[in-house]
């Protein structure tokens, strides 16, 4: 099988990875790509924004298979394009892709299909939204509608943190994402990611992670894309597996397809684990980044046929097998970041990836042969343990010996596990 892999990041690396393992692959393909994807993939420069020249270059490579990374394709309808061209393609339509492309659709469908979440409304204009927050009090929920590359929210412990928030969002700091923003109940509980592929008929449960959204240790500082993660999360337990499957996935995949947008993909649901059970923050519609390291790392199966059941309404006839071991990353941001940050500061070293550990490229790019940084989160360390206290240890003895002045770390990755552990 010929595949081709859109993105750049973290995840499309760990994907890359896994998807090279694969004895069904012929050859692997990765637009834009990245260093460390090059490892396991051809590169090849395309304007993914560019579908017609996606479709060309499938048509022209006899690609038979396209898997998208990242969420912004997936709400530009990639993935119709590459369909109606005739070339199978993981991840949904333009339509179900609104799960994550418009945080109000997806509340609005909770709403009509008595999925668990938060109390909310949706603004168009400031004023509003502020008497609304005047009057619920705080802490509150503000979240920009649209793609803010996982930094449109704030979670607001006073009153006038959100209503600078909302004042944010309308003054164009996330540009056409906060046109409209979705004000919400604040959720007391534990945070969880929890992963699951759909057909759009059936559903297979992935596994479970815990990201790490805060820059500073202790979970303060601002929001990011995510510090770090660790698979599997002990708050998921067996019964809140079921209850979650039960009570947020499945309505979610027969509500989408009672309302003409069934979902073919990878459900992301961001999720508060409450006093109540499983309650939904928000979906994502493609792997987590970073948990797709760590989930990539756990993976015993082949990925490769799991996918491709995915898209071709087979994914009762496959299961997904993972590793007892927990897998934790940490991931090596530039200096700055989420605020500005120097671009192109050199990578001197990288250590040899072992079977229990190994380094994906999340922001880098050779520059007249040297290994540079070009992004705010740059790598992700990743490492296997038999507890998650063993696989922080391995880890942050790994990331200790990447040699980059320029980076930085959290240093407390896993530390609501570790403190389980010890308990």
């Amino acid at each position: 099988m010929k595949v081709l892999l859109i993105g750049s990041g973290g995840r499309e690396h760990a994907l890359a990875w896994k998807i090279a393992q694969s004895p069904l692959l012929d050859a692997l393909y990765a637009a834009p790509g990245n260093p460390g994807i090059a490892d396991h993939a051809t590169l090849v420069e395309l304007n993914v924004e560019d579908h017609a020249a996606v479709i060309a270059f499938a048509k022209e490579k006899a690609i038979d298979f396209v898997v998208i990374g990242p969420e912004a394709p997936l709400v530009a309808g990639l993935a119709d394009d590459l369909r109606a061209a005739g070339i199978a393609t993981f991840g949904p339509s333009k339509a179900a892709a609104q799960l994550e492309g418009s945080k109000g659709f997806t509340k609005d469908l909770c709403a009509r299909y008595d999925i668990p979440t938060g109390a909310y409304q949706r603004f168009k204009s400031a004023e509003p939204a502020k008497d609304y927050v005047r009057a619920q009090g705080a802490p509150i929920v503000i979240k920009a509608d649209g793609l803010a590359a996982g930094k449109g929210v704030t979670v607001a412990m006073t009153e006038a943190e959100a209503l600078a928030a909302i004042d944010d969002c309308f003054d164009g700091a996330f540009g056409a994402a906060g046109a409209e923003v979705v004000v919400e109940a604040f959720l007391d509980g534990e945070e969880a990611s929890f992963f699951c592929l759909s057909d759009g008929k059936t559903a297979l449960a992935l596994a479970t992670a815990q990201d790490h959204k805060r820059v500073g240790d202790g979970d303060t500082g601002p929001n990011t894309g995510g510090m770090g993660a660790y698979s599997p999360a002990p708050v998921m337990t067996a019964t809140m597996v079921e209850r979650t499957m039960k009570e947020i996935i499945e309505p979610t995949i027969s509500g989408m397809a009672k309302d003409g947008n069934p979902f073919s993909g990878v459900f992301f649901a961001g999720l508060m684990i409450t006093a109540k059970g499983p309650e939904l923050i928000e979906y994502n519609v493609r792997f987590g980044d970073p948990e797709c390291q760590v989930l990539m790392m756990r993976l015993k199966s082949d990925l490769l046929p799991i996918l491709y059941a995915t898209v071709t309404g087979t994914l009762d006839r496959v299961d997904a097998e993972w590793r007892d071991e927990a897998a934790l990353t940490v991931v090596l941001a530039s200096k700055g970041y989420p605020g500005a940050y120097d671009k192109n500061t050199p990578i001197a070293h990288i250590p040899e990836a072992s079977e229990e550990a190994k380094v994906f490229h999340a922001g880098t790019a050779l520059k007249d042969d040297r290994l540079v940084a070009t992004g705010g989160r740059v790598l992700n360390v990743t490492a296997l343990g038999k507890t998650v206290t063993e696989a922080q240890a391995h880890a942050y003895a790994l990331a200790d010996r990447v040699e980059w002045e320029n980076g930085f770390c959290r240093r407390d990755i896993g530390w609501q596990a570790v403190a389980r552990e010890k308990v």
